[in-house]
């Protein structure tokens, strides 16, 4: 329902009544084609607002090319028939005659169980500030602005370009933390959590398009604090983007070609300046100016800084039972952490609705498929555009040239977003008309689109196995970005290779399993008692397992959250809970030393002292945590006032005398991380250590408390705590890699030296308790466990998620799932928020009674296989057994369990007589695809490499 708000939301939990209004579109949604004619005759142009006023648009508009719906709208403001004036020139040209001048607004009321809001954000405005010189000098861009500019499918189709002259861009700056951490121009003290990475982002792409670019970035702390973060802000220093240090004082015209003027203070505390061609202000987020009226009507408590309020324990309640938030509704934060809050979401809401699931479903069906089997091949080919992502660099209408002229095509045809609706509607109108019995479309990776593709496929009556896609994105414009003649070769060849092996497919019939009610979940701390919960309470029975003798894990260490809740009675409450729930089987000192199985039905073996139980199981959750790195620098292992941060916490708690008569404490941050050993944040130090300082100085003010860090960061409202830190008079001194603070200990007493970045001299520090703030390690044992269950493990040796974005909680073998610190070092609330997600995303499984499975599977020729068992051996899922042939006791034959088969090809690739193959990758299939790759063709171009 788009173009709607809400108006009022009535009732309680299970039984809200939601008033919507709908602001008219002026187009009827069902008959409007989007073929463009009304645009096309429309004599009104205004800025368009999703290209950030770089280009125009016209009144009625699509709002950009993968809209959904996708169907024109008219802005009312504009529009001069609406306004009174003589036009109506749209409703004229409209050939599906969908205009509708006198729409009006309409009401609307639902009912519904539980609401989830989440009305996103919107970005700072600098026009007010003439700091920044934003909308006084024309080559000074916001962020969202550059973004626009740099996209494919942006007003200037990629290419680098002043907006001020349209000149070539040459030297450009990044400005950082503009709207963000700054009360004096924007009455933001808060950090926005994504400017510094997509700042980072922004200059890699922009480097990528032009490689002798000058790209600077001033910034105050740098913040790559997720996943992978500090290594792309590695990589963008190999890349040569330079980082300063600072924050820019001023900018100026220059009188030069409208340059920039640039003054700010070096890192050595002296005055310079740069000019660029191009700045771009990194603008924060705040909260969306509809929010106010939206948490009124729904009985949402919103902060001072306008976003809602929730507990770190239950980060998606609202505070008003039945209504959830997420995304940046509740806080900054990054894309990643918006989707694993939409599914802890989703979690929480249906939590409620339990009793009634599926009463209201409505199963999607699909028409008959089509038996093709003795047909001619026909085989349609659809090239897409990508905007200009592969037509940039790839030719794309020679390619859809050359295809024609492939053996068994019969249509060809360009897509400017093969992935859009309306194109996926096209792909199926062309499939009934022109009665093509294959299909190979030439875009981009099927890792993220393959599945849509195939889903259209049924949608029309084909098998989905009668498809195959020719990765010119990845394997073409992306390689040969440089090289358009030799991606443009690639492209021909791949699509050949497609084509050949498409002629040859055969319908696969899918494979369907049924599902075990029942969850298995390791690890007993937060994340795993969340999710063991959140499943059980859906009433899914759970095993949960823990190799200690008590729940909890590593919050039991824990005092308080960054909000001052009480972390040691949530996980009491948690445990008693876990005890006591009837859907629950806890198993304490226990592990898991076998696993086998796929989606659905998955047979874990549980090893316990008493002897090892069997357990069968639908899904599993991963959450064994993570530990604290035990080091060896900064005189650990010889004084006994140099702590780890948890042993500082429990000392100060029990009121140990060096604490409690302690008058200088010192904190060393980055303790074990962000180094060549261990090049990741540990995301949760500087918060922590802040907290501690801020209570140590608020029990005794005259404590001399310093915070030794190489950038502080404390993301999102967290910054929050370090603008107190520093007005209680907690002591923030920066020391870098090279330079690492050095702990002097002599008989009782231990001093700090550190090199002060303001006097840029050494500084002698006396210290009653030094306390180290170590990173955030995998448990050994993860390793073992991912053997088990054929689970990718990073290069820090945390899990690996099957897509940081698309699938942040999922890995890459169905059915299995992650949560807390076993992905990596993050604070409880997201810990839990993703247990939460782990949770949605498990009982999208268990729900069902069976379940489809690709029908990617291996399948056995019963005439050539001879039992030799080679492919037993050789098959890591133990998908295959060896079995008696019936009535032949002498004679055996393999076996292939649907269920667990993944479509490796391993036994494929074994067999010496073709006993085995895999669904849609045969011998000749395979065979088609090498012969064309080598064959000599027409204007085929070079070799595929």
């Amino acid at each position: 329902m788009t173009l709607t708000e809400v108006e009022q939301v009535e009732g309680e939990v299970g039984h809200f009544v939601v008033s919507l209004k709908e602001h008219p579109r002026y187009v009827d949604k069902e008959k409007c084609i989007a073929c463009g004619e009304c645009a096309r005759v429309c004599p009104r142009e205004v800025k368009d607002g999703y290209n950030e006023g770089i280009k125009v648009r016209k009144a009625i508009y699509l709002k950009y090319p993968q809209a959904v719906p996708l169907k024109y709208q008219i802005d009312p403001q504009e529009c001069i028939g609406i306004q009174g004036g003589k036009c109506g020139a749209c409703e004229k040209a409209c050939p599906a005659g969908a205009v509708r001048l006198n729409d009006a607004p309409r009401h609307v009321t639902l009912e519904v169980g539980s609401i989830i809001l989440s009305p996103g954000f919107q970005t700072f405005d600098p026009k007010g500030a003439r700091t920044w010189g934003y909308g006084l000098l024309p080559n000074v861009v916001k962020s969202m602005e550059l973004e626009r500019i740099l996209s494919a499918s942006g007003p200037t189709r990629g290419r680098l370009i002043r907006p001020g002259d349209g000149r070539k861009v040459k030297k450009m700056a990044f400005l950082q933390c503009v709207g963000s951490r700054d009360y004096n121009k924007s009455s933001h003290g808060y950090c926005s959590s994504v400017c510094c990475m997509y700042a980072i982002k922004e200059a890699m792409i922009a480097k990528e398009l032009e490689k002798d670019l000058d790209v600077s970035i001033f910034y105050m702390d740098l913040r790559t604090y997720g996943k992978n973060f500090e290594r792309y802000y590695e990589r963008a220093k190999e890349k040569g983007i330079r980082f300063h240090r600072c924050r820019v004082h001023s900018l100026e015209p220059s009188s030069e070609n409208q340059r920039i003027l640039c003054r700010y203070i070096t890192d050595n505390g002296k005055q310079a300046q740069d000019e660029f061609d191009l700045v771009v202000l990194s603008v924060g987020m705040e909260a969306h100016s509809g929010c106010r009226s939206l948490a009124r009507c729904s009985g949402v408590e919103l902060n001072h800084n306008g976003f809602a309020v929730t507990s770190s324990f239950s980060p998606t309640e609202a505070g008003r039972a039945g209504i959830y938030v997420c995304g940046t509704f509740s806080g900054p934060k990054d894309i990643p952490q918006s989707v694993v809050e939409g599914s802890a979401a989703a979690a929480a809401a249906t939590m409620s609705l339990m009793d009634v699931r599926f009463s209201r479903t409505v199963q999607k069906e699909f028409p008959p498929e089509r038996d093709v089997r003795g047909e001619e091949p026909r085989i349609g080919v659809f090239v897409c555009h990508c905007g200009s992502n592969i037509a940039g660099v790839v030719d794309v209408k020679s390619l859809a040239d050359y295809a024609k002229c492939l053996p068994h095509v019969v249509h060809v045809e360009r897509n400017l977003f093969t992935c859009s609706q309306d194109s996926q509607e096209i792909l199926r109108r062309r499939i009934r008309e022109k009665a093509l019995n294959r299909i190979v479309v030439a875009a981009c990776t099927p890792r993220t689109h393959e599945p849509l593709f195939r889903e259209t496929l049924r949608a029309s009556g084909l098998n989905e196995c009668l498809f195959e896609m020719a990765n010119i994105r990845n394997h073409g414009a992306w390689v040969h970005a440089a090289e358009p003649e030799a991606a443009t070769a690639k492209a021909k060849d791949l699509v050949r290779m497609a084509v050949s092996k498409a002629a040859l497919l055969e319908a696969v019939p899918p494979v369907s399993i049924g599902v075990i009610p029942q969850a298995l979940v390791l690890g007993g701390g937060v994340s795993g008692m969340v999710a063991a919960l959140g499943l059980a309470d859906q009433g899914f029975s759970v095993h949960l397992v823990e190799k200690s003798s008590e729940l909890g894990g590593n919050a039991r260490h824990l005092s308080e959250t960054w909000k001052k809740e009480s972390i040691p009675d949530f996980v009491e409450n948690l445990i008693a809970r876990v005890k006591s729930h009837e859907f629950i089987s806890l198993h304490l000192k226990s592990t898991v030393n076998h696993a086998e199985g796929a989606v659905g039905h998955f047979r874990s073996i549980i090893q316990k002292q008493a002897g090892n139980i069997t357990v069968d199981h639908g899904v599993a959750i991963l959450a064994t945590g993570a530990q604290a790195f035990k080091t060896d620098e900064y005189g650990y292992e010889y004084s006994q006032r140099v702590l780890t941060a948890l042993e500082f916490d429990k000392l100060h708690l029990v009121g140990d005398e060096r604490v409690k008569y302690g008058r200088d404490f010192v904190f060393i941050q980055c303790v074990g991380s962000r180094e060549p050993a261990r090049p990741y944040c540990s995301k949760v130090c500087c918060t922590h250590s802040i907290q501690s300082a801020i209570v140590l100085k608020e029990e005794d003010p005259r404590r001399n408390v310093y915070i030794l860090y190489r950038d502080i960061r404390a993301y999102g409202q967290r910054e929050e705590l370090y603008t107190k830190a520093r007005e209680l008079g907690v002591v923030f001194i920066r020391y870098d890699l090279h330079e690492k603070p050095n702990v002097l200990i002599q008989d009782n007493d231990v001093n700090v030296v550190v090199r002060d970045h303001v006097l840029n001299e050494p500084l002698r520090i006396p210290a009653d308790v030094v306390i180290l703030a170590t990173a955030i390690v995998p448990n050994p044992d993860i390793a073992d466990l991912a053997k088990l269950y054929k689970i990718p493990i990073d290069a820090d040796g945390f899990v690996q998620e099957a897509h940081v974005k698309l699938r942040p909680v999922d890995f890459s073998t169905d059915g299995l799932f992650l949560a807390g610190l076993v992905h990596y070092p993050k604070p409880i609330e997201e810990s839990v928020a993703q247990a939460q997600a782990a949770v949605a995303r498990a009982v999208t499984v268990l729900c069902n009674q069976h379940m489809i499975l690709d029908s990617v599977k291996a399948r056995v020729n019963p005439e050539t296989c001879d039992g030799c068992a080679l492919c037993v051996d050789v098959c890591p899922y133990h998908a295959i057994t060896l079995e008696n042939v019936p009535g032949k006791k002498d004679q055996k034959i393999i076996v292939v369990q649907a269920a667990r088969c993944k479509g490796c090809g391993s036994c494929q690739a074994t067999c010496p007589k073709e006993g085995v193959d895999v669904g849609g990758f045969t011998y000749r299939q395979l065979s088609a695809q090498v012969e064309a790759a080598l064959g000599e063709q027409a204007d085929a171009g070079a070799r595929v490499s």
